[in-house]
């Protein structure tokens, strides 16, 4: 069998102000109605013997991530969260261990959440090919054939052909030679035209015993930390998390400095399926569809005279003119500009926006919690006014807040109101107050999605003001905003 390994861990700061560390890209529909982890999710559908996805991603995402999971209908194995980043070898040392967990010893085919692959039947007949390989104990990884001499990739230089395809999409599997870091231009035009090289993809596929016995050998201070970390996980909710203290203490790593680089198994599958890694605003115009000027536009976008550029509006009419290889980005609270050759340079303003402590690293404008969602509509001097949407049979947890009061507001839908040692209901046009200090809880008893207004007032109004009594969803210890 072969089980998935989804790794949804990155933050995707160069595809600010789309993608923000609390909603970061693999978790945006950029190329389609899909999310790119859903897109992950659905790659195997239609294959033979491919169990349900583990998935590794951290405490800040778990619940968009389940929810995106229940969107296309697919139920996790697991949802294993990560308690502090550690790079990809660990991540999927915890997954090899909760397979093996299971009294089973499946293939494990890692997917980084954020790829896209344009031609799904190419990519399933390469892990068809090498999925042999990987059961007889190969660690197989997947080589993208260059469409030219990128230098943001790491590249892998094709060893000894085992074997050659006639029948197949994917023409052979090679022993690795040797995986080289990112070149400069001269060396990879050089990599490029020799043909001995590809792009390293990040995709794995191997045994889940093959993996821990390589990593036990190579890095065994990782392997007993991994193993501690899963071993004293906790199930919470749908969720499993990580013991902290072991996880912490593990060494960071990735798969390829950590196993694929010392190891004597490894093997690669040169692939030609439309793959992209995204890590761009330039990699996903050059995904994107293009009109006739060569631009790749989204939502309320006009143009007179403009070529090659990428604009996206989220919330407003964008106009430009004159532009040439741009990179044009608005939504509610930022706009983006910036030349195309020089889109690497946007984790320079994002590490900016950090460091004054500036919401616009982390959130959008709408944030989401596993009840709904609310957006800030406007704020001042001791008052902030939210859209707030509940969804059916969903509730906020019992709370009180130290600095603020607020007022609701129902617009549509119906609420059920705990305030204090009472419970109300609201229906359309009716409103409550929660003074400071009180217990309050709001929930949605109906079957449409109830919003609501709601009105700050006090000397602080931090989404760190809360404390919480109840939660449906676990989160007495957490406590982050609504």
């Amino acid at each position: 069998m072969i089980v998935p390994v989804i790794l949804s861990g990155g933050s995707g700061s160069r595809l600010w102000p789309l993608s923000r560390q609390l909603y970061p890209k693999q978790l945006l529909a950029l190329t389609g109605e899909r999310t790119l982890i859903q897109q992950t999710a659905n790659r195997l559908l239609g294959m033979d013997d491919t169990g349900p996805p583990i998935i590794i991603c951290n405490e800040e995402h778990r619940f968009l991530v389940a929810e995106q999971m229940q969107e296309t209908g697919i139920k996790p194995d697991a949802i294993i969260l990560e308690p502090v980043g550690r790079n990809t070898a660990p991540a999927v040392a915890v997954a090899a261990f909760h397979a093996m967990d299971r009294g089973e010893d499946p293939l494990l085919l890692v997917l980084p959440a954020d790829h896209i692959i344009k031609r799904l039947d190419v990519f399933q007949d390469a892990v068809q090919a090498g999925s042999q390989h990987a059961e007889s104990g190969g660690l197989v990884t997947f080589g993208i054939v260059p469409e030219g001499p990128e230098t943001g990739y790491g590249y892998i230089r094709k060893g000894a052909v085992v074997e050659k395809f006639s029948h197949r999409m994917v023409k052979e599997v090679c022993k690795v030679d040797r995986f080289v870091e990112k070149p400069d231009r001269e060396t990879a035009e050089q990599y490029v035209k020799s043909g001995e090289y590809l792009w390293n993809s990040g995709m794995f596929l191997f045994k889940a015993s093959v993996f821990l016995e390589e990593l036990k050998k190579f890095e065994p201070e990782m392997f007993k930390h991994s193993q501690e970390a899963y071993k004293k996980a906790v199930k919470d909710l749908d969720f499993t998390r990580l013991d902290g203290e072991s996880f912490e203490a593990c060494p960071s790593d990735s798969i390829d400095y950590a196993v694929m680089e010392k190891t004597d198994r490894a093997l690669v599958v040169p692939v030609d399926a439309g793959w992209s890694d995204i890590g761009s605003w330039s990699a996903l115009w050059e995904a994107g569809l293009k009109d006739s000027d060569g631009n790749v536009l989204h939502g309320d976008v006009i143009t007179h005279d403009t070529k090659g550029s990428y604009l996206y509006s989220d919330s407003r009419l964008i106009a430009a003119v004159g532009l040439r290889d741009h990179i044009v980005i608005e939504t509610a609270d930022a706009v983006l500009v910036a030349p195309k050759s020089r889109v690497q340079e946007i984790k320079t303003i994002v590490n900016y926006l950090k460091g004054q402590n500036r919401q616009e690293a982390y959130l959008h404008r709408r944030v989401y919690r596993p009840w709904g969602s609310y957006e800030t509509i406007a704020m001042g001097d001791r008052f902030q006014v939210k859209l707030i949407t509940v969804n059916p049979g969903a509730a906020l947890s019992l709370q009180m807040h130290h600095h603020r009061a607020e007022h609701w507001i129902v617009v549509k839908g119906t609420a059920k109101v705990t305030r204090g040692d009472e419970e109300i209901m609201l229906s359309e046009n009716q409103s409550t107050f929660i003074p400071l200090g009180m217990k309050h809880r709001l929930e949605n008893p109906g079957v449409i999605a109830l919003e609501l207004i709601e009105v700050q007032s006090g000397s602080y109004l931090g989404e760190d003001d809360i404390v919480r009594f109840e939660d449906v969803y676990g989160r007495i210890e957490d406590q982050k905003g609504e």
